[in-house]
């Protein structure tokens, strides 16, 4: 119960954040007026670009957690779906990278190369995770911290495919 008080608390403050450039006219800096530069269609399709990336990222994270063995996962593979919530994600993501490193330092333990990786992907997931919440800065260092976060999150989709294709019962052969 206080985990999920904990949760709708911060998401709160996360709506809060997010709703802020909407109502004050010195917080629409940042990549809110970057959107707005480039016009709203523009704007309305790199959203739903970026939003079809998510679904596919949530495919890559939801079919590791299902590659792992059962008894490994801290977490159910369609629990990663959570991440298309706005704006309970900004809050969840980090708990879902929390389960997808646990779930994967567990398999670890019967999978040797798995444990060639000191981090599981905890660095780029956990910085992209805090990143995104960086970037609801109405200021520069929005802007900046949203650019960082997309990079990272590149970083740790990558090491998820690889993972995955590691994990894969169809490529004994693959390395991360």
């Amino acid at each position: 119960m206080k985990l999920f008080i904990f949760k709708l608390s911060a998401t709160a403050l996360v709506t809060a954040a997010l709703l802020y450039p909407l109502f004050s006219p010195e917080g629409r800096v940042g990549v809110f007026t970057a959107l707005e530069s480039i016009g709203w269609l523009p704007a309305f399709i790199l959203v739903a670009a970026f939003l079809v990336g998510v679904a596919l990222y949530c495919r890559s994270l939801q079919r590791c957690l299902s590659l792992i063995r059962p008894a490994c996962r801290t977490a159910q593979p369609k629990s990663v779906w959570l991440m298309l919530l706005l704006p309970y994600n900004f809050v969840e993501d980090f708990f879902i990278i929390n389960n997808i490193v646990r779930s994967l330092r567990n398999e670890a333990s019967v999978h040797a190369r798995l444990g060639l990786h000191k981090h599981f992907g905890a660095v780029s997931g956990f910085g992209w995770c805090g990143a995104q919440i960086v970037s609801l800065s109405p200021n520069l260092l929005g802007t900046l911290a949203s650019l960082v976060g997309l990079v990272l999150w590149a970083i740790h989709w990558r090491f998820i495919a690889r993972v995955n294709r590691l994990l894969s019962p169809h490529d004994s052969n693959a390395h991360v």
